[in-house]
């Protein structure tokens, strides 16, 4: 498989990855034509799931990588990684700002971002999709970085990165399509909506990949970038919003798990 894929540009491969984890994303939302109703329980435990994925994504994949191809290059290694970190966790702090979403299980008088009278069920497609900007962007950097030669960075770490979104992906669309279905749109209509959050994976991979891929330099920042991205996502939504309910041992056991697939992931495959 790597073979076939290392003979498309960097940008092709990324958008390749992420159409995977796009349709992982539809495949979770395909659930509601399942079962309606998602239990609290389940939901608790795919969201510290997807946690831990993020968590050790971000350190495996991304700012171990950031921190190695910095050493040597006349600044302080620590230094690339640092700031685009930060600044990945602020420009997500931005985003959560402005972008309109509301939260799973909260009332409409808990909407965040900027004022709008966009439906409720659009506002909980944008809560997940702000959380899939940093995914996509993680998946593209890292195999800009693969094409781009550097020796902390391969293919086969990008594609380990790939699989482990696609597999806390697969959550996901079902906690964006089940509260959909559960609140009384029909099963068409809350899969529709719940593989729609994925769509901003594709866009952000291509432009991650692109970005890096042309813009060397960029590298260390660009991955220590999605790491900050996704660690504020996890902090800010993801771990809160598992710990809501009384399944608080579920979602933690969920995030160890998660962390757990992730590592061996990059491990065993990069």
């Amino acid at each position: 498989m790597l073979d076939s894929l290392a003979q498309f540009s960097p940008v092709v491969q990324a958008l390749l990855a992420t159409l995977f984890t796009w349709a992982v994303t539809a495949l979770g939302a395909a659930g509601v034509f399942l079962q309606k109703n998602l239990s609290r329980k389940l939901l608790d435990g795919m969201l510290g799931f997807a946690a831990g994925v993020m968590i050790a994504a971000s350190y495996w994949s991304l700012l171990a990588p950031a921190i190695q191809m910095s050493e040597g290059s006349g600044t302080p290694g620590w230094l690339p990684a640092a700031v685009g970190f930060l600044l990945g966790g602020a420009f997500l702090f931005a985003v959560d700002k402005i972008l309109p979403h509301l939260h799973l299980d909260l009332p409409d008088s808990q909407k965040e971002g900027i004022k709008t009278k966009l439906d409720r069920s659009i506002l909980l497609v944008l809560a997940i999709s702000l959380h899939n900007i940093p995914e996509g962007l993680a998946v593209g950097v890292a195999f800009g970085a693969a094409a781009a030669g550097v020796p902390q960075a391969s293919l086969a770490a990008a594609v380990a990165l790939a699989i482990g979104i696609g597999l806390q992906n697969f959550p996901e669309g079902l906690a964006v399509a089940a509260p959909l279905r559960r609140e009384g749109l029909s099963r068409g209509r809350s899969f529709w909506y719940g593989q729609l959050s994925g769509i901003v994976e594709p866009i952000a991979g291509v432009i991650g990949a692109a970005a890096v891929f042309f813009i060397r330099p960029l590298l260390p920042y660009a991955l220590a970038f999605a790491a900050g991205a996704m660690i504020f996502v996890v902090a800010e939504e993801l771990i809160p919003e598992s710990q809501q309910g009384d399944f608080g041992d579920i979602s933690t056991m969920g995030l160890m798990i998660g962390f757990t697939v992730m590592m061996i992931l990059d491990v065993a495959l990069g």
